[in-house]
C-alpha cells in the first residue's frame, strides 16, 4: 500500500510540473501572437492559433516525458530535470520562433492568427515539435 501512495504522489508531482510547464508555454504563445489567445481559439475558433498552441504543448510534453524516462527512478533528479529541461525547451522554442520570424516575410505572429488557414502555421508547428524532439533526444 505504501508503494501505491508513493507512486501516486510521484505521479502527482510530475503531473504538476508538466501542467505548469504547459501553462508557461501557453503564456509564451499568447505573448508571441497578437490578440488574446483564449479568444482566438475558443471564441473565434482560429485554427491557426490552435495548431500553434497544440504544437507547443506537444513539444513541451515530449520534453517532460523524456526527462521523466531518463530520471532512472531518481524522483528528485527526475522532477528537477523535467522542470529544467522543460524551461530550456520553452526558451529554445521561443528562440526558434523568433528566428523563423526573422527569416520569413511578414510578421509571423500576425500570419499565424489570420482567420484563414495559412501554411506558415504548419511550418511553425513543426518547428515546435522538432525542437521538443531534439531536446528529448538530448536528454536520453
Amino acid at each position: 500500500m505504501q508503494n501505491l501512495v508513493t507512486d501516486l504522489l510521484v505521479t502527482l508531482a510530475y503531473g504538476v510540473v508538466g501542467v505548469v510547464l504547459m501553462a508557461v508555454g501557453y503564456v509564451l504563445v499568447d505573448v508571441a501572437t497578437p490578440g488574446k489567445l483564449h479568444e482566438l481559439i475558443w471564441t473565434e475558433r482560429n485554427r491557426n492559433a490552435a495548431l500553434l498552441l497544440a504544437s507547443n504543448l506537444a513539444g513541451v510534453g515530449t520534453i517532460v516525458v523524456a526527462a521523466i524516462a531518463a530520471s532512472e527512478d531518481d524522483f528528485l533528479l527526475g522532477l528537477v530535470g523535467a522542470a529544467a529541461y522543460g524551461i530550456v525547451g520553452l526558451v529554445i522554442m521561443a528562440l526558434a520562433f523568433v528566428l523563423l520570424d526573422a527569416l520569413t516575410p511578414g510578421k509571423l505572429g500576425t500570419l499565424l492568427v489570420d482567420p484563414q488557414p495559412h501554411p506558415a502555421v504548419w511550418v511553425s508547428a513543426v518547428v515546435h515539435l522538432a525542437t521538443g524532439a531534439i531536446i528529448a533526444a538530448a536528454i536520453s
